[in-house]
């Protein structure tokens, strides 16, 4: 069955190139040219991942990111034009799955093979044992990427790559698990992803697990090191 994508970007000629190529490429495309109405139709009829542009009138990005994550936890890749980090870090840290940057020789194949890592994390968010992991008040249920914390669902859901970062650091806890090994289980097929990247995750995950218990603190940094799972 056709993956369905949403294209947000108040540059037609961006959504016309993207769409063009994704349908080539056997996806069905949805396209809108600013925030507001992109947050009307993703309600409405909710894609398989979302390519959203940064910088928009009518709702930018950033905003439009907040409002989908309360409402759905669909992959999501950020359009960022700048060259500086800043947008970057702070859509990782909003909660974006990856992002591109559209200067210095934007390639729609890069963010085609993108979209398809996405979705390959989504569809199969393991390639081991699907069962349920359980430890302390931590429930993972990796075959609907659910997580539950003192029996209590997360309010706001955890991305695919925030999923996959906390399955693989409480699949063994109390083991350190270096930056370098979260990027290659969240990140396998992009190796541009910094060390501050998974950071930037593990500061909203413990922001989404607060949102249910205030004093979560199985997440433990372990400066120069990594992170690692602590059964409460």
């Amino acid at each position: 069955m056709s993956k369905t994508i949403a294209l947000v970007d108040d540059d037609r000629n961006i959504l016309t190139g993207i769409s063009m190529a994704l349908e080539r490429e056997g996806f069905k495309v949805q396209t809108y040219i600013d925030g507001e109405s992109a947050l009307v139709g993703l309600s409405r009829n909710p894609p398989d991942l979302a390519v959203v542009d940064i910088k928009m009138p009518r709702m930018d990005g950033e905003e439009l990111l907040k409002k989908i994550r309360k409402k759905m936890s669909i992959p999501i890749i950020f359009l960022t034009s700048k060259d500086e980090e800043v947008d970057e870090l702070l859509g990782l840290k909003l909660g974006a799955d990856d992002f591109i940057k559209k200067s210095g020789g934007f390639s729609i194949k890069v963010l085609i093979e993108r979209i398809r890592v996405q979705l390959r994390k989504k569809s199969n968010p393991t390639e081991e044992s699907k069962s349920l992991i359980v430890h302390g008040k931590l429930k993972l249920d990796p075959t609907q990427l659910e997580c539950e914390w003192n029996g209590k669902p997360l309010p706001e859901k955890l991305t695919t790559t925030e999923f996959l970062i906390v399955k693989e650091l409480a699949k063994r806890p109390g083991v350190i698990k270096e930056r370098a090994h979260l990027m290659d289980i969240a990140y396998k097929e992009n190796t541009e992803i910094e060390d501050r990247t998974i950071d930037s995750h593990i500061k909203r995950i413990r922001k989404k697990f607060k949102k249910v218990d205030e004093k979560f603190s199985s997440i433990e940094t372990r400066y120069g090191s990594g992170y690692r799972w602590n059964i409460d």
